[in-house]
C-alpha cells in the first residue's frame, strides 16, 4: 500500500510516515513505497529488461512523486519513473514504451561514465543529488536544499541526466526492438514523444524534465513512427489484464495524491467500476471517513478476495483508525496472499509490534526477517526489528539491528556504538559476533571518509 506514503523526503534524505504531507513539504520530489505499483510497474518492465540481456532482479523500480511528465535511469541500474507520467498515460503502452526506451539506455552503457559517482549511492542519495538536495546533506541547510530542489532542479537534472542526440536514437532503436521481442505496440511512445516534441519550442522553465534531458527530434519522432507503419505488433492492444493493472494503479496513486473534490471529478460516486471504487475509498479514507471507507473496500474484496492490494488496503485503514486486532486479519490475509512482498510483510509486522504481546513480537521478527531478505538496505525495516527484539529482551540483536540501520543511514558513529555493543554480547565466532565485525569495519570506513570531506 501507499503505507500512508512512506516517503523518503530528498531535501533531507529521512523517512517520514506520515500523511498528508504539509503543503511545504508535498511540492518536493519524494519516494513513494507502494507494493502495488512496485509489482504492477515491474510486471510491465520484467519482459523489457530480459529482452535487453539484463538480469531483471538486478533492476531497481523507484516510484518518485512528482507531477511532471519524467523517468530517468542513474546510479547504475536503477529506473525512476515519476507519478506525473504515469498519471498522464493513456494506457500501459505509454508507461511500457517509456520503459524501454530507458532500458535502451541501461543497455547501451549510456550511463558508464556520467553516472559513475552514483552508482554506490541509494535511492535517495541519488534522487537527492540529481535534484540538488545534497546541497542540504552537505551544509546542514535544509532551506538551501529546498531552494535547489524546488528552484534549481532544471539545472542539475540536466548536469546529471542529458543525453546526447546520438544515444537518444540508440536508445531509441533498442526500445522497439525490445517493444517487439515482447510483443509490445510502439504506439504508446510514439504517442508519447509526439506529445512531448513540441515542447522543445517552449523555453526550459516551462518544459518537462523529460524534454530537457531526453532531447527529442522530428528525425527521432518520424523513425518510430515508421517502425509503427511496419511492425506486425502495432495495432495489438494490452491485455484485458494488463489494462486493468493500469486503471487501478492510476486510480490509487490518484487518490492519495488529490484531495477528496478532485477524486470525486475524475471518479464520481456513479461510476461503479473497480478502479472508481478502489479511488473513493482511499478518498474516503483519507479524510477519516471510515465509515464510508470500509464498505467500498469490503466491496472489492467480496469482488476479488484474492487480491492482496485490497486485504492490505483495509489493514492500513483499520491500523490507522485503532481497529489493531482487524487490522491484524487483513495484514495477515494479505501476507498470506502475497509473501514475497516486503512492504506488506513490514507493515503486518508494525502491526504485530504495536499489539505488543510475545507471540506477536515473534511473529514480527519473522515477517521483518523476511522483509530484510528481500529489501536489506532497508533502514526502516532495521529499525522496526530492533524494537521486536528489544520488546522481548534480546538485546544483541537488537543492537545488530540498530547498527545495521545507522550504517544505511549512514551514521557511523551509532553504527559503531551499536555494533562494538553486540559484540560484547555474543560469543566470539558465532555468525552474530561476526555480523557485528563486518558492520564495525564498514562504519569505520564511512567514518574515515567523512572526516576526509569535512578536511576538504
Amino acid at each position: 500500500m501507499l503505507s500512508i506514503f512512506r516517503l523518503i523526503i530528498i531535501v533531507f534524505a529521512v523517512s517520514f510516515m506520515c500523511w498528508p504531507l504539509s503543503a511545504h513539504a508535498a511540492n518536493r520530489p519524494s519516494m513513494i513505497r507502494d507494493a502495488e505499483v512496485e509489482n504492477t510497474i515491474r510486471i510491465y518492465a520484467t519482459p523489457l529488461f530480459r529482452a535487453a540481456g539484463l538480469r531483471a532482479e538486478d533492476v531497481k523500480i523507484f516510484i518518485v512523486r512528482d507531477s511532471s511528465l519524467n523517468a530517468f535511469v542513474a546510479g547504475g541500474q536503477n529506473l525512476f519513473l515519476n507519478t506525473g507520467l504515469i498519471l498522464a498515460s493513456k494506457d500501459a503502452n505509454g508507461v511500457i514504451g517509456v520503459i524501454a526506451h530507458e532500458t535502451g539506455h541501461i543497455a547501451g552503457g549510456h550511463l558508464s561514465r556520467v553516472h559513475a559517482a552514483l552508482a554506490k549511492g541509494s535511492a535517495a542519495s541519488i534522487l537527492a543529488t540529481i535534484l540538488g538536495g545534497a546541497t542540504a546533506i552537505a551544509t546542514g541547510r535544509g532551506d538551501v536544499g529546498g531552494a535547489i530542489a524546488l528552484g534549481g532542479q532544471s539545472v542539475a537534472t540536466r548536469n546529471f541526466l542529458a543525453y546526447s542526440r546520438v544515444q537518444e536514437s540508440a536508445a531509441d532503436h533498442a526500445a522497439l526492438r525490445f517493444l517487439d521481442e515482447t510483443g509490445h505496440s510502439a504506439r504508446g511512445l510514439l504517442s508519447f514523444m509526439e506529445e512531448l516534441g513540441d515542447q522543445e519550442l517552449l523555453s526550459p522553465s516551462q518544459q518537462d524534465p523529460y524534454v530537457r534531458t531526453h532531447p527529442l527530434t522530428r528525425d527521432r519522432i518520424s523513425a518510430v513512427g515508421e517502425h509503427v507503419k511496419k511492425s506486425s505488433h502495432s495495432d495489438k492492444p494490452v491485455t484485458p489484464h494488463i489494462s486493468a493493472l493500469h486503471e487501478r494503479m492510476k486510480a490509487k496513486l490518484y487518490a492519495f495524491i488529490n484531495p477528496m473534490p478532485r477524486t470525486l471529478r475524475v471518479y464520481k460516486a456513479s461510476d461503479t467500476s473497480l478502479p472508481s471504487r478502489y479511488a473513493r475509498a482511499i478518498g474516503h479514507y483519507r479524510q477519516g471517513k471510515l465509515d464510508q471507507a470500509l464498505p467500498l473496500i469490503d466491496g472489492l474484496i467480496a469482488d476479488e478476495p484474492a487480491n492482496p492490494y485490497f486485504h492490505e488496503l483495509k489493514g492500513q485503514m483499520l491500523f490507522e483508525n485503532g481497529h489493531l486486532n482487524e487490522a491484524l486479519v487483513s495484514y495477515g490475509q494479505a501476507a498470506k496472499l502475497l509473501p514475497n512482498s516486503a512492504l506488506i510483510r513490514r507493515d503486518l509486522a508494525r502491526a504485530q509490534i504495536e499489539y505488543n504481546q510475545p507471540a506477536f513480537l515473534e511473529a514480527a521478527v519473522i515477517n521483518l526477517e523476511a522483509a530484510l531478505a528481500i529489501e536489506r538496505r532497508s533502514a526502516f525495516n532495521w529499525h522496526l526489528l530492533a524494537i521486536a527484539y528489544g520488546r522481548i529482551g534480546d538485546q544483541g540483536r537488537s543492537s545488530l539491528a540498530l547498527a545495521e540501520e545507522a550504517l544505511i543511514r549512514s551514521k557511523p558513529k551509532t553504527a559503531l556504538h551499536h555494533a562494538g555493543r553486540a559484540q560484547k554480547i555474543f560469543p566470539e565466532g558465532s555468525r552474530e559476533w561476526l555480523q557485528a565485525g563486518d558492520i564495525l569495519l564498514a562504519a569505520k570506513g564511512d567514518a574515515a571518509r567523512q572526516r576526509r570531506k569535512e578536511q576538504q
